[in-house]
């Protein structure tokens, strides 16, 4: 290449520099990727409201502080397959240098700036921390001051995406269609034969069955005039496979026990929530999703606070969520109503005629629970099929579920908070809405 006479100086001052490795480059770590390994955290269940911040205001519990956020980063650059072996190698440095710590601690708040740049989370000060600080109380947290942080409803969005995603990957589910039945419509796509056109019928027009009925009717003289007249009794549309329209209510215990015994069982019961909640929004545009917490009552949420939900000190007031839920559903007209029911204890609580909770914190009691078969069999009466999860399997509380199932005729499934979602995705995704004898 020929370089001008002008420009050779320039090009003879060029000067390359190559550097060591040293944490500044993030280029190679996938946000989205980082974000998805955090989702435990961010989906964090502690105790708190029930329905997150809808009952506060200023929103400040749904805060928290920032260096738990910045642990959990570190532990999932050293831990989490996102770099290499040689990058963590140069970030970390000698054990002698002390200086590879601050290089990967760097890298992790720069990685916090760039999911909030990304809209992932919000910062927030920590007001509370930075006054005792000032009053002398607090060991400060650097010259910013210590942070907070708030998960953004595109972060939970994103969160619900990549839990579906992973769910139908372990699932073997490669492509998503509709819920299917045994009828046939006039829709779009065709796959049955044509039938004579009937008003009310869509449009979806056979042409060639619809110009040969016109033949057929003119007879040999069609072919021979400049055209075929096409009159509304040859009219032929093509049939397609009849696709339901499902309404479910989402029934999620939100009682103390969800995360009693050393065992998280309400963060993968959330995960599964905005999955389910992400494939119907996304692929069953004509279904509806309502999500109803019970514990010592029963309340509906808005999907957008889904993943803001929290357990509490409460007991489980099963009634209570059903007849919340039976309200809800008799109200959609869907050719199919269900609801999906989350939990791992059995009833204790019950809604007493004059508002006063009957509590029993030992379980089963004989008032309550023919109380909640009451309500199963009004679910029935009216329609609506109850699928329930059990998170537990005791005798009794497994005595209990196959009883709701025989009375509402649903299904049940005992199961662990690792295959919780595989088993509510596949029960939705195989549904049938309409039997045909």
């Amino acid at each position: 290449m020929r370089i001008p006479q002008g420009k050779k100086k320039y090009y003879n001052r060029m000067k390359y520099t190559y550097t060591r490795y040293t944490g500044d480059d993030l280029e190679d770590i996938d946000i989205e990727e980082l974000v998805s390994k955090l989702s435990r955290l961010l989906l964090a269940s502690g105790f708190g409201s029930p329905a997150g911040d809808a009952d506060d205001p200023t929103g400040a519990s749904d805060q928290r502080p920032e260096q738990d956020l910045h642990d959990a980063m570190l532990e999932a650059l050293l831990n989490g397959g996102l770099l290499s072996g040689d990058a963590v190698s140069q970030l970390l440095g000698d054990a002698a240098d002390g200086d590879g710590a601050s290089k990967l601690e760097q890298l992790a708040q720069r990685l916090i700036e760039q999911m909030a740049q990304q809209g992932y989370i919000t910062r927030h000060p920590d007001l509370d921390a930075e006054r005792r600080r000032r009053e002398g109380q607090g060991d400060g947290d650097g010259p910013d001051g210590p942070m907070r942080f708030e998960v953004t409803d595109k972060g939970l969005d994103f969160l619900g995406y990549r839990a579906l995603r992973d769910l139908l990957g372990s699932v073997g589910r490669s492509s998503l269609g509709r819920h299917d039945t045994r009828d046939l419509a006039t829709g779009v796509e065709a796959s049955g034969a044509p039938k004579p056109y009937a008003f009310g019928d869509t449009l979806n027009l056979d042409s060639s069955a619809t110009i040969l009925n016109a033949v057929r009717r003119m007879g040999p003289d069609a072919l021979a005039g400049p055209g075929i007249d096409v009159e509304y009794e040859d009219l032929m549309v093509a049939q397609g496979e009849y696709q339901s329209a499902c309404a479910t209510v989402l029934m999620l215990d939100c009682s103390h026990s969800m995360i009693l015994y050393g065992e998280d069982r309400f963060t993968p019961a959330k995960q599964v929530a905005l999955a389910l909640a992400n494939l119907i929004k996304h692929q069953y545009p004509g279904d509806t999703l309502r999500v109803v917490l019970f514990h010592d009552s029963a309340e509906e949420i808005p999907l957008r606070q889904l993943a803001r939900v929290r357990v509490g000190p409460h007991y489980t007031n099963t009634r209570e969520g059903l007849r919340m839920a039976r309200r809800i559903l008799e109200r959609q007209q869907r050719d199919m109503r269900q609801i999906v029911m989350i939990t791992d204890g059995k009833p204790s609580a019950l809604t007493q005629p004059n508002g006063d909770i009957y509590r029993n914190p030992f379980g089963l009691d004989p008032w309550v629970i023919a109380e909640t078969f009451a309500e199963v069999a009004n679910c029935r009466k009216a329609g609506i099929l109850i699928n329930t999860f059990m998170l537990a399997q005791d005798q009794e509380l497994v005595s209990f579920v196959k009883r709701v199932s025989q009375i509402c005729r649903g299904k049940a499934y005992f199961t662990t908070p690792h295959t919780l979602g595989q088993y509510v995705l596949t029960d939705y995704l195989n549904k049938k809405t309409r039997t045909v004898h």
